[in-house]
This record gives C-alpha cells, sequence and structure tokens, in this order.
C-alpha cells in the first residue's frame, strides 16, 4: 500500500469473520501508508497495553483500533479510521481511500458453496419437520 503526499491508497478487501466488504490494516500496513515507525504507530494507537485494557473508549487524538476480544489478538484498523487520523491529527492533505473488490480464491468459493448446501439442508429438514 502506498500513500503519496495526497495519500492516495488503494485497499484490497478481504472476507473476515463477519463478512465484512473491507480489509482491517494492521500495525505493518499503517506503517508502510503512512510512512511512520512501528512504534510511532503503536504511540498514537488508542490501547493501554500497561494495564492491559482492551477497547478503551473512543479518542479523536488517538489511533482507534477495532474491538478485540483478547489481547492476544493482533491490534487492527479499519482504513477509514486511518484515514481519519492521517488527517485529523497527523494533518496530511487529501486523505483519499480507494476499496477494490476481493479477487474469488479457491477457499472463499468452496466455503461459500459449504454454507450454501448447508442452508438447503437446513430448508429441507424444516420442510421434513412441518410435513
Amino acid at each position: 500500500m502506498n500513500i503519496s503526499d495526497d495519500m492516495s491508497s488503494s485497499f484490497s478487501s478481504t472476507e473476515s469473520k463477519s463478512d465484512r466488504n473491507y480489509e482491517l490494516m494492521d500495525v505493518e500496513a499503517i506503517q508502510k501508508s503512512l510512512g511512520r515507525s512501528r512504534a510511532s504507530i503503536y504511540r498514537y494507537a488508542n490501547t493501554d497495553p500497561v494495564q492491559g485494557l482492551l477497547n478503551l473508549p473512543y479518542d479523536p487524538t488517538r489511533l482507534n483500533p477495532e474491538l478485540r476480544q483478547s489481547d492476544r489478538e493482533p491490534l487492527l484498523f479499519h482504513p477509514t479510521e486511518v484515514s481519519r487520523f492521517a488527517r485529523d491529527v497527523l494533518k496530511m492533505k487529501q486523505v483519499t481511500i480507494q476499496v477494490q473488490e476481493t479477487t474469488q480464491n479457491e477457499t472463499n468459493r468452496l466455503l461459500r458453496e459449504i454454507l450454501q448446501e448447508l442452508r438447503s439442508l437446513n430448508i429441507a429438514i424444516a420442510v421434513l419437520r412441518n410435513s
């Protein structure tokens, strides 16, 4: 991911746990995109590693990660949040994010087929129960 002075970037989207149509960014992706050090990204992130608190309240002066269930989960950030942070806090000019459709890979195709088959079986079982 490259972000020039005008912050033009491209994000590929992938399927995630909740069928999101975007790809969350990890610290490394943000580091590359914003041209900041890894330590700088962690310093800006709205986390509390000392007390181990997860999911702190929204802070407009910090880079707010997505909600996590465990401190072992990596910090992930929504591209819109990264854009807001770059524009509002880092004062970078003209922030643009382009989301692209994911290319269908074999695993996603197979999982969709399995899901469709399970739905068909569920419907067939419901019909049999009602007869």
